[in-house]
């Protein structure tokens, strides 16, 4: 018997939840969304997923605050960033605030599930684009 792994999503945008949704498929179980940081955090406290994918601009609590506050509660959910943001400020932010994975929404299609993945097996993702960060 395969385990589906866990996934909460967060990002303002419904048109992007649904489009990640469609795109983890059958291969991830997404058991919560949120539209803020806020609402991330009570999701992934509640319901352990996995993984949390995390948009970082965000009303009210941003991702990155969001990932801080997760890995000062010592939660064992792995963070993936999926954003349009592509300053390097924003990757050394995000992994220093424990983020597994750094994924542009320009590479949704090819990069998310690798980087869920990688996320689960203890690696890190950088979509490609980034990597010389």
């Amino acid at each position: 018997m395969t385990i589906t792994p866990r996934v909460v999503l967060a990002d303002d945008q419904k048109e992007i939840l649904q489009s990640v949704a469609l795109t983890l498929g059958n291969a991830f179980s997404v058991v919560g969304t949120a539209e803020n940081g806020e609402g991330a955090v009570d999701l992934a406290t509640r319901l352990f997923p996995d993984v949390l994918v995390l948009d970082i601009s965000m009303p009210g609590q941003n991702g990155i605050e969001a990932a801080y506050r997760l890995k000062a509660l010592g939660s064992a959910t792995r963070v993936v960033f999926l954003t349009v943001n592509t300053e390097s400020e924003f990757v050394e932010a995000a992994l220093s605030a424990g983020a597994r994975g750094y994924v542009l929404k320009q590479s949704l299609a090819s990069d998310l599930v690798p980087a869920i993945w990688a996320a689960i097996n203890g690696a890190v993702f950088i979509s490609s684009p980034m990597q010389r960060f």
